[in-house]
């Protein structure tokens, strides 16, 4: 009776441990996947989106600082600690104003301000090269996702402190103006360095002062080019927000697929470490699963790909303008199996990831400057010294704009054509790539009407060859006029 119970025990004792292998190892694979898709995403974003989240973090901060007080001389010259609304410290001159504070610290701690600061010391220092940590990134990442480009509504002079949210152009615009107004000096149309400095630190100001359009050529930052820095901040945080989300969209889909290939490969090992069992079983129902593997080979194919295409290519981001078989288009949203482009008409295009693998794609965002080519035909009868007269002229007028274009230039002639005609070439280079379409087209067409003044006041004109001529006489009654028929 006694050898039946200790074995009894016995065997309770090797189920209760073979249920605990069962368990351990369940687990170890759940935290490796878990592990290996946090790895995952956080590697790609720091690969794919770092540097454009410190660009747009360093921006909003910009927009905080100026839209609110200025600093007092003790602040600009002490560390910059937080960049954020609700991380500044509070002016000297409120400092002893104590319902001015409480309205202050009212305002800084809306929207949960105080859970989001991000130290801007830190955020310079930190780089691809340094490996920033997944900690580090995932706040940048839920910064971006969770809260739109905001900045003070009202200076601390009027006693009511409240964030603006942008949300829309419209808004961007009238923040632009009402930022660029509590910046400038009263009654002036340009923001100088001066005025930025009442605002920013000196290194500060040296960053941001080149990403106004004109303002290191003259030193002065007029309101047109305050503004479109504005929108296209805007612009730029809204894309990154719709990158971030969908790519989130992307790796819970990965992870939902990497659960179901675990939860199968836990089963089979726990059901091997319980004895439940046998090797030929398992090897049977495997063979099952390889059959039904091969029936939807195709569509494990085509995930495959997908995920390949997504997370490894990653030829492109959501705002990016591409060109897919000769059309140009907008990505308007990236999942694992497809992803979605608005074309110039507004019509949304859905590409499977899967074919989109095999196709050629050009990414105008991803492009270094790109170049342009305005074709143009003069009389053959131009004169040389003419020629260079116009050359001299188009040389002038890109010099003169060096925001918009690059001083490399060349006019090049083509081919002579029917012994009258002779075809040019006038190639340049822009100071942007073409992601936005709208100014590298306003940029051409101010450089096409520019070369028709130069053809006008260099009387460059373009003559027909002689025509032909005839005349035939058609015979009318009288008193009827006669014409001549010109063919």
């Amino acid at each position: 009776m006694f050898p039946n119970v200790h074995g009894a025990h016995y065997q309770a004792v090797r189920r209760a441990f073979r249920t605990l292998v069962a368990v351990l190892v369940a687990a170890t694979f759940w935290l490796v996947k878990i592990v290996l898709v946090k790895v995952l995403a956080s590697s790609f974003h720091v690969a794919t989106f770092f540097d454009r989240m410190k660009e747009s973090v360093f921006h909003h901060y910009v927009l905080d600082a100026l839209s609110g007080p200025p600093l007092e001389e003790e602040e600009r010259e002490a560390p910059l600690r937080h960049g954020f609304q609700g991380s500044k410290s509070l002016p000297a001159r409120l400092r002893g104003d104590k319902s001015a504070q409480q309205q202050l610290l009212m305002a800084t701690r809306s929207k949960n301000f105080g859970s989001r600061k991000i130290d801007m010391e830190k955020l310079k220092k930190l780089s691809t090269k340094s490996r920033p940590s997944a900690w580090t990134v995932k706040r940048l990442v839920n910064y971006i996702r969770f809260s739109g480009l905001s900045t003070i509504s009202r200076t601390v002079d009027d006693f009511a402190a409240e964030s603006s949210e942008i949300n829309s152009e419209w808004e961007a615009r009238s923040c632009a103006h009402r930022i660029f107004k509590n910046v400038a000096k009263s009654g002036a149309k340009y923001i100088e360095e001066e005025d930025l400095l009442r605002f920013l630190k000196r290194e500060e100001v040296h960053t941001v002062f080149p990403l106004f359009e004109g303002a290191m050529e003259t030193g002065k930052i007029t309101k047109s080019s305050f503004r479109n820095w504005v929108v296209h901040a805007y612009f730029e945080r809204k894309a990154l927000a719709h990158s971030l989300n969908d790519t989130k969209t992307a790796v819970q889909q990965l992870h939902k697929l990497a659960s179901a290939i675990v939860v199968v490969i836990i089963i089979i090992i726990s059901l091997l470490v319980l004895g439940l069992a046998t090797t030929k079983v398992i090897f049977v129902v495997t063979s099952q699963l390889l059959l039904v593997g091969f029936m939807f080979q195709n569509t494990c194919k085509t995930v495959f790909e997908s995920i390949i295409f997504v997370f490894v290519m990653h030829p492109f981001d959501v705002g990016d303008r591409c060109v897919i078989d000769g059309i140009q288009m907008i990505v308007e949203e990236m999942n694992i199996l497809t992803t979605v482009f608005l074309r110039y008409d507004m019509e949304k295009i859905y590409y499977p990831n899967s074919v989109l693998l095999t196709k050629p794609i050009s990414n105008f965002r991803r492009s270094p400057e790109m170049a342009d080519a305005i074709d143009f035909a003069i009389d053959i009868s131009t004169s040389i010294d003419i020629i260079n007269a116009l050359k001299k002229a188009i040389q002038s007028y890109i010099e003169s704009k060096p925001k918009n274009w690059s001083p490399k230039h060349s006019v090049i002639v083509k081919e002579i054509e029917n012994v009258n005609k002779m075809k040019m070439c006038l190639c340049v280079q822009h100071t942007m790539n073409h992601q936005n379409y709208g100014e590298r087209s306003s940029r051409k067409s101010e450089l096409i009407l520019e070369l028709k003044k130069m053809f006008e006041n260099l009387d460059i004109k373009y003559h027909l060859l002689p025509q032909e001529i005839h005349l035939s006489q058609v015979n009318l009654p009288t008193g009827t006029a006669r014409y001549a028929n010109v063919m």
